[in-house]
């Protein structure tokens, strides 16, 4: 329990710390994640998948939650695939509800089993990257087709187009020069805001809603019969992949390529934090969310370095939630889709640019370098690779990637990423599946057996299975 306490008190002394040094940063980089949120969560709206105020609420709570028990910006998602399912197939609230709450379900138990940790130690690094890679890749060729490829140099109206993207870009480049500092997401999102309500107070037709602004009650939506198995069943299979590898085991593995200084929240923690968000969330009507490799390396990007900014975001959303709700849809449905797709594509980079480290630094190259007098690891240092593993590293890596954008299925470019991996080892393990048994067969034989051995089956003969060990 002290251990506990003790740990709680050091991440806040961190969120504390960070926010009094690096305001701006930390305000900027709790937008970092707005590119991927902001769609989806409109697409689920209009289609009444979701309840708005209880969304708002219910992922605000947990972005301050996770900011004050992991202490790192970590990002509260939409579920993509339940989302893409509810989208085009026009999900009622209840039919959206019962998919989340099928996959919270499913993760609490692999989180209490032990089989998160276990797949998070078995799955090659290779393949890990090659998701995150993949991940920011898809990121941005969603933003190039579904937000900035609907552009023109002047449509769709003057706050809205090509131009606008450019400007953002240029903004962008400059903000990467100068350093982290600049607060870009903060300040491009101001400019969106401000786009949007003049784009309100003049568009001719009626695009805000008749209430705008009401206290939020909370509604219970209960899944009933068919609707767990019909509907729900197929959205939760496609999702749990994309949950378990991109939301909590690429997830462990960013934070601590990103933040090494920080402590890495365990697969089981995210596990059960995933479980939880939707175990009570979904019950109102909120939108399934999870953790996301994309938007801890889109909040990374815009300069957040502590769960402050997740916090400050959370208590946001808490307020639109409760005292704004469906008065904000007509806000969400005119921000410039051309500054969403610039910060977008922001995000995508930053969390492609983590596979420059698959033969230089990645977690699993580390090996113990001195030891104390009691044997306990002091220094750590990299494993250097030859040639040969660094190809056969890479090759792993983008075979991942080409699946994941081939088939736009992080679990296909999982299977089609491990079922490489093996090819490749294969003949390794094999030779040393012969190099055991022949060991084997050696030591068992008696001296004459032994003799027979060296002089024909083995001409070298007890070098060759010392050679084998």
């Amino acid at each position: 329990m002290n251990d506990l306490y003790t740990r709680f008190k050091k991440t806040q002394t961190h969120n504390i710390d960070t926010i009094r040094s690096t305001p701006l940063a930390e305000l900027s980089g709790s937008l970092g994640d707005l590119g991927t949120l902001l769609p989806l969560l409109l697409a689920l709206t209009l289609t009444r998948s979701v309840s708005l105020p209880s969304t708002l609420v219910f992922t605000g709570l947990a972005n301050i939650l996770t900011g004050l028990i992991f202490g790192i910006p970590l990002p509260v998602q939409p579920m993509k695939a339940i989302a893409a399912t509810a989208i085009s197939n026009t999900f009622s609230i209840r039919e959206t509800m019962a998919s989340g709450i099928l996959v919270a379900g499913a993760t609490g138990i692999m989180s209490a089993t032990g089989l998160l940790k276990w797949l998070s130690r078995v799955i090659p690094v290779p393949i890990v990257k090659g998701i995150q890679v993949g991940a920011g890749l898809s990121l941005i060729l969603s933003a190039g087709s579904s937000l900035l490829g609907r552009l023109d140099w002047t449509a769709p109206y003057w706050g809205d187009n090509l131009l606008w993207a450019i400007l953002a870009f240029l903004a962008l480049i400059a903000a990467t020069a100068i350093g982290p500092r600049v607060p870009y997401a903060m300040l491009v999102f101001v400019v969106g805001i401000v786009i949007g309500i003049i784009r309100m107070n003049t568009v001719a037709d009626a695009i805000t809603p008749p209430h705008p602004f009401h206290i939020w009650r909370p509604v219970l939506y209960v899944p009933r019969g068919s609707v767990w198995v019909n509907q729900a069943l197929g959205a939760a299979l496609a999702q749990l992949p994309l949950t378990t590898l991109n939301s909590i085991v690429a997830v462990t593995h960013l934070s601590a390529d990103l933040m090494p200084n920080r402590p890495a929240p365990s697969e089981s923690h995210l596990g059960f934090s995933v479980a939880a968000i939707n175990l009570v969330g979904c019950w109102f009507g909120a939108m399934p969310t999870c953790h996301g490799s994309g938007g801890l390396a889109g909040q990374f990007r815009f300069g957040a370095r502590s769960g402050s900014s997740v916090i400050f975001l959370g208590l946001i959303k808490v307020f639109l939630g409760l005292f704004v709700g469906e008065g904000l849809l007509g806000l969400l449905r005119v921000f410039p889709k051309s500054l969403l797709g610039v910060m977008v594509i922001a995000a995508g980079i930053e969390l492609a640019k983590v596979g420059e480290s698959l033969n230089g630094g990645a977690r699993d190259l580390w090996e113990e370098a001195e030891a104390d007098s009691e044997g306990h690891s002091t220094a750590r240092k990299p494993r250097e690779l030859s040639e040969h593993e660094k190809r056969e590293r890479w090759s792993t890596m983008l075979v991942t990637i080409a699946g994941i954008l081939a088939f736009r299925n992080d679990a296909v470019g999982f299977i089609a990423g491990l079922l490489w991996h093996w090819g490749l080892t294969a003949p390794e393990k094999w030779a040393g599946w012969r190099a055991r048994q022949e060991e084997t067969r050696w030591d068992s034989a008696d001296e004459e057996t032994q003799t027979l051995l060296q002089n024909h089956d083995r001409p070298e003969g007890r070098m060759v299975y010392v050679a084998g060990r």
